[in-house]
């Protein structure tokens, strides 16, 4: 069950009490404090175990400088608002912070982030990103605010055991949205017991619904060339479109029809996680429209190790709605480490994104959370591209990849989308008036900064 928001409000609070009493990150200019998201699975400890590794070459590398661990366990959606609610006060604002990267131009905007230029003017590792990377950390100031620590894409996965039962092909690859539904209501008529199709939905699921599922769809109901949700010429946000209603429709269609999880499980906020740790590895689930990052908890160590799952499991690329060109669709964002307005000490956080930076620790963070190169020293190692099943496979559909608008409005703009799906999943509205919602939410997210299409 699902906590109240009272009781998550009460989680939140009691955590940054927590925090502060522990002192903030100017009690003691020789200890460097990091922030950041844990899992909610105790067992996957992918970013603790890299960290570890980190701290242990940084104290070695500055003798009498200790590294403070702040980490945060929580669902993306509360991780954020907890993040957030430190980076105010010099009492809990740590020294270092992961951010997503769709958050960086809110927390710009908010004051809660320090520009990176002069440490980045000195640092030659910095002429080794790539330029899609840089852009994402990049305010609509021209300065920087965070360095990435990789990227990603998404796509389709799926069981071969359960589409061998379904009578569905090895090599399964779908043409357009028709496509992908059939194969999910064959699932559901032939292997019963099984979710033929995952799409994640709802507010619960945070930025996972916003980007993994609508975006995966909106983005392919167009051209490819021209962004459906933001229009960049005139600098406003996109309402009334037809490929919005088309991948509210969608989502619909999944849910009414009960081709994907049910609607309990679906607005679960840690549906994610057993998504990856139960119901692919034990073949509950047909096809799940997910990221590259997954086989991170695959690995040795992670607590759901699955050696098995290059053979058992299949890749797809999402097609576009009709099939038409470019055919493939994919979302890339991605994660960077940001030094907070209000830190202590900056000198002392760049210096550690410096080591976690150099290219043996970056790609030996690539590989760790199966993540996609943004250093293009790495990209082109065979130590990373032949790591792991899949990275050239999710590396090659950067081709076909778009980023979100992630302009200070973004964040109220996800919600606004997730309520739009959530509505339609629940059933609560139809997608003309769930559409009209979005509509109206967006114009007040956004200052009434929009353009009808």
């Amino acid at each position: 069950m699902r906590p109240t928001a009272p009781l998550t409000t009460l989680v939140a609070l009691v955590t940054l009490s927590s925090l502060a009493a522990c002192g903030g990150s100017g009690s003691d200019p020789d200890t460097l404090r990091v922030s950041f998201k844990q899992s909610t699975d105790n067992s996957v400890k992918v970013m603790d175990t890299y960290l570890a590794d980190i701290k242990e070459q940084f104290e070695k590398a500055h003798p009498g400088k200790k590294v403070e661990f702040v980490p945060i366990k929580a669902p993306d959606s509360e991780y954020y608002t907890k993040l957030q609610q430190m980076l105010r006060s010099p009492k809990t604002a740590p020294d270092l912070v992961y951010e997503d990267t769709f958050l960086i131009n809110s927390d710009i905007t908010s004051g809660y982030l320090k520009p990176l230029d002069p440490y980045l003017a000195k640092w030659k590792d910095w002429d080794r990103f790539i330029g899609t990377a840089k852009a994402a950390v990049r305010g609509e100031d021209g300065k920087t605010y965070g360095v990435p620590d990789g990227t990603d894409t998404r796509g389709l996965w799926f069981r071969k055991d359960v589409f061998a039962r379904a009578g569905l092909p090895a090599d399964w690859q779908p043409k357009d949205w028709d496509d992908l539904l059939a194969a999910a209501r064959t699932i559901k008529e032939k292997v019963p017991g099984v979710v033929p199709l995952n799409v994640y939905t709802g507010k619960p699921a945070g930025e996972a619904a916003t980007m993994q599922g609508f975006q995966m769809l909106l983005y392919g109901t167009g051209d490819g060339t021209a962004d459906p949700l933001y229009d960049r010429n005139a600098k406003k946000w996109i309402t009334g479109s037809r490929g919005f209603e088309d991948a509210l429709a969608f989502v619909e269609t999944v849910y009414r029809e009960k081709l994907g999880p049910d609607v309990a499980d679906a607005l679960d906020p840690n549906f994610a996680t057993a998504v990856r740790g139960e119901l692919l590895p034990e073949g509950k689930l047909g096809i799940a429209l997910d990221g590259s990052w997954l086989p991170q908890d695959w690995l040795e160590g992670s607590g759901h190790e699955w050696p098995e799952w290059p053979e058992e499991l299949g890749l797809a690329a999402m097609p576009t709605q009709h099939g038409q060109a470019p055919g493939k669709v994919s979302m890339s964002g991605g994660w960077a480490w940001a030094i907070p307005a209000k830190a202590a000490n900056p000198d002392l956080a760049f210096a550690f994104v410096k080591t976690m930076q150099t290219k043996d620790n970056a790609r030996k963070w690539y590989v760790a959370n199966s993540g996609i190169a943004v250093r293009e020293d790495v990209a082109g190692d065979p130590a990373y591209t032949g790591a792991q099943p899949g990275t050239e496979f999710f590396t090659g559909l950067v081709a076909h990849t778009h980023y979100r608008p992630a302009y200070p409005a973004y964040p109220r703009v996800s919600v606004a989308v997730q309520e739009a799906m959530e509505a339609v999943t629940t059933g609560e509205k139809s997608v003309e008036e769930a559409a009209r919602g979005y509509d109206e939410a967006l114009r007040e997210a956004t200052g009434d900064q929009v353009v009808e299409k």
